[in-house]
Order: structure tokens, then sequence, then C-alpha cells
């Protein structure tokens, strides 16, 4: 059904410059609350399909669907209005260097009138979960390349997010802190039912975690695998060993009961 429909591509071809296509005639259905990785050698395409469903860039002919709407037809304010839904982690970071690392995580907070206590404590909690509560302070230029992609993922991930899109987010981290973003992902997913697409060079990754896999090859998308959510996947007794974290569920269940009182207070 419409409504159970995340992301949906119709028949779309993109490019850019009105080069040669980058991808050509991709069409699919993503289900709210499934968790994909996707797949590809360099310049394939990936980062392309990422910006189209985030509507960063427009595609050359066809349909894509939003939450059942058609992106086409959309103002600009209905695509910003849409976004607050959406979240999205480049390899780039994108991280602002005239703001503290607490800044940064707090900046899509405060775009939405959340109160400065709640965003202190929300903030302070997700900077602890991902390792970097003692950077707050710090600027995001004095971390290293794998920090400043987990300060990237905490300000992604704590708006909760309908649909999390992630560029390469473990390819600057060690098999540990990979292994945490992952849990940390899998139970955005479990608890909030997040929609979320994981694009990765790593086959490891994609062993540990068996979850399906958008391929793209020769400027098309193909899928390998039964799309599921998170509910249904059981970490390995290799990840186990991995991630040493704080128990990820503890984390989201005050979260989520922290934008429940947000929500009431408005």
């Amino acid at each position: 059904m419409e409504e159970k429909t995340a992301i949906s591509f119709a028949n779309v071809a993109a490019a850019y410059d009105n080069g040669e296509d980058v991808l050509t005639d991709v069409s699919f259905n993503i289900s709210a609350g499934a968790f994909y990785f996707l797949a590809g050698a360099s310049g394939a395409g990936k980062t392309t399909l990422l910006r189209l469903i985030y509507q960063l860039h427009r595609p050359r002919v066809g349909q894509i669907k939003i939450f059942g709407r058609n992106t086409g037809e959309m103002s600009r304010d209905d695509i910003a209005q849409m976004r607050h839904k959406m979240a999205i982690v480049f390899q780039e970071y994108s991280l602002l260097s005239h703001m503290t690392v607490f800044d940064n995580v707090a900046l899509p907070l405060r775009v939405r009138g959340v109160p400065g206590p709640k965003v202190k404590k929300l903030v302070t909690k997700v900077l602890d979960w991902v390792g970097l509560g003692k950077y707050a302070d710090a600027n995001p230029k004095s971390l290293s390349g794998g920090q400043q992609q987990r300060v990237s993922v905490a300000r992604a991930i704590i708006v909760q997010p309908q649909i999390l899109l992630a560029d390469e987010p473990t390819g600057n981290l060690d098999d540990e802190n990979a292994s945490r973003l992952m849990e940390l992902f899998i139970q955005m997913n479990k608890m909030f039912g997040t929609t979320i697409i994981l694009a990765t060079h790593s086959k490891k990754l994609m062993d540990t975690y068996k979850f399906p896999v958008i391929n793209v090859e020769n400027h098309r998308v193909g899928f390998v695998g039964t799309a599921h959510t998170a509910t249904q996947h059981t970490p390995t007794d290799a990840t186990k060993k991995i991630w040493k974290g704080p128990k990820p569920q503890n984390y989201f269940s005050e979260l989520s009961k922290q934008f429940d009182d947000i929500e009431k207070a408005k």
C-alpha cells in the first residue's frame, strides 16, 4: 500500500550537466522500516541515488515519490518540510568549522525550535553514546576523520528521522566503532521504524549484518536478498564480541521519552 512505501522510483534516469546518464531506468519500492545496504564500485552512482532520494539532485526523467508524495510536484517549501523527516550522512562530514562539536549536533534541534534544556540533554546523551562526550567543546577540525564522521552521524540521528541515508558512514572507523554505529542504526530501525539505506564498500560489514543489498552497476540498480526490518535481524557472535558500547535500546528509550515530552510541551 502507498502509505507503507517510504521511497518509490519509477523509470528514473539521472545525469549531471547534460552528460551521460549516471543512473538509467531505475524503478523500485522501499517499504517503510526497511534496512538496506547500498553497494557498487566507486563512481557507479551510489551517492547520486542518495542525492535523488534526499532531493539534492533532480532526475532527468522519471518519477520519485517520498512518503507517497511525488517530489516533482513539490515546492521548495514542501521539500524543506519533507527533509525534516529525513537525515543524510555524507562521506565529507559537512560539519561547520565555526561551531563546536556540541553546536553542530544541536543545530537540527535548534532549527526545529526545541527548548534549550532539552537540546543540552539530548546532545549530551547522543555524544556520549558515540563516544565523543569529552569533545563537546572542541572544534570539529581538531578531530580525526573517524571522530568527525561520528559527529556527523550524531547530528543526523538526533532528530529521529523517518528515513536515514548514510554514505560510507563506517569507512574511516575501526571495527569497534563501526560496530557501535551499526548497532545504533539497527536500534533506530527497530525502535523507531526508521528506513535506512547505508552505502558501503565493506564486504565484512555486509557479511556480518545480513541485510538485503541495493547494488548499483552499469548505471542500473538491482536488489540482492529479501527485504526485512531489523526486528528480524540478530547480530552474529563475531559482532557481539566487537561491540562494547552501552546498550543502544537504553539510549533510544530515553531519547524517545524526551521527544514525547517536547511534543507535549508545544
